[in-house]
């Protein structure tokens, strides 16, 4: 008689994916919050909204991946950092508009599924769900065999939150003599992975456990810092100062995201001699003899977050940051003009 074919044979392995499931549990049990009606393992999660101090509720949502930032988990084999870029960038993405995140969806894709791997990473999701008050509420697990390399994966998310619209943030009130304040980065977040990569492990040859001049610390440590979430602290100015616009510096750098927080008949000037770019990005411009333009459009070079404020308000808002423990900078100001940025 043939040989049966099974599922496991052809590469699905259920018993591995329940048993990811059983110990990652915990963890996501640990991220409810009163509003979570479901258990682990519904088809669809749902939420209660508590609407009693929102007079006109406002869902914002966003959904991100990590990039190729993971390559450089596998060559560590590290996995629990992974999950904090993920949720943290997406909680950045929303507070732009002045949302608080409600809760969060994953979605976690490798070719053959390694319950010790899967669950690292949903340790690390867990964590910085829980510290923003953020429910992980739902996921999906996929293997897919052929579909990834061996030992390799992808991960995603979407994030849902919420916003008074009265309180929403849109730069609608940005104008000409407003000042950008910056908050600072702690290194690369989850873009530019790509040409870093590129530059590091291509062009210099340098290896994730090398120690290189300027950095205090192996490389891959350095790459992989998570990207860090402004919440808490953006979140109090809100409630102190008139923010008129906010920008999340990601993808596209200075460049392509200071201009979506400005009205179409203004530009922003941005002083790169107002603030000190961290070693990790002048180390990548050097050894990829990396222009500075390319440099604004690609990376934060050290700000994480730009704040478009009223100039009578700039010096007491980097003065409250200072408060909160954050490092701020007023790197540039509003002027008439297209919607573009010129870093000078």
């Amino acid at each position: 008689m043939d040989k049966r074919a099974t599922y496991k044979g052809a590469g699905v392995d259920i018993d591995a994916g329940n048993e990811a499931v059983l110990r990652m549990k915990e963890y996501i049990k640990s991220t409810f919050t009163p509003g979570v009606l479901t258990e682990i393992g519904t088809f669809g999660g749902m939420y209660e909204l508590n609407l009693s101090e929102v007079e006109r509720p406002v869902l914002v949502s966003s959904i991100d991946s990590v990039g190729t930032k993971l390559k450089v988990a596998f060559m560590m084999n590290r996995h629990d950092t992974i999950g904090h870029d993920l949720v943290n960038h997406c909680i950045n993405d929303i507070l732009v508009q002045g949302a608080k995140p409600l809760f969060f969806l994953d979605y976690f894709g490798t070719g053959q599924l390694s319950p010790s791997v899967v669950v690292e990473v949903i340790k690390g999701l867990s964590e910085a769900c829980r510290n923003a008050g953020c429910a992980l509420i739902g996921g999906e697990t996929a293997e897919l065999p052929g579909m990834y390399l061996a030992g390799e994966y992808d991960l995603a998310g979407c994030i849902v939150g919420l916003v008074d619209r009265s309180k929403v943030v849109d730069g609608s009130k940005v104008l000409p003599g407003d000042i950008l304040v910056g908050i600072a980065s702690n290194g690369l977040h989850t873009n530019g992975y790509s040409l870093v990569r590129h530059i590091f492990f291509e062009r210099a040859r340098l290896r994730v456990d090398q120690h290189v001049p300027g950095l205090g610390m192996p490389l891959g440590e350095e790459l992989l810092k998570p990207h860090r979430s402004y919440a808490q602290p953006v979140h109090a100015l809100l409630e102190e100062f008139d923010i008129h616009g906010m920008a999340h510096i990601t993808g596209g750098g200075f460049y392509d995201n200071i201009p979506r927080a400005l009205p179409a008949d203004c530009q922003a000037a941005v002083e790169r001699r107002s603030w000190e770019v961290p070693p990790v990005f002048r180390l990548i411009q050097e050894i990829g003899s990396i222009a500075e333009p390319e440099m604004y459009r690609t990376f934060n070079m050290g700000v994480g977050y730009v704040l478009v404020v009223p100039r009578e308000q700039a010096t007491a808002i980097v003065a409250r940051l200072a408060g909160m423990g954050e490092t701020s900078y007023m790197i540039g100001e509003v002027r008439k003009g297209s919607r573009e940025v010129q870093v000078l």
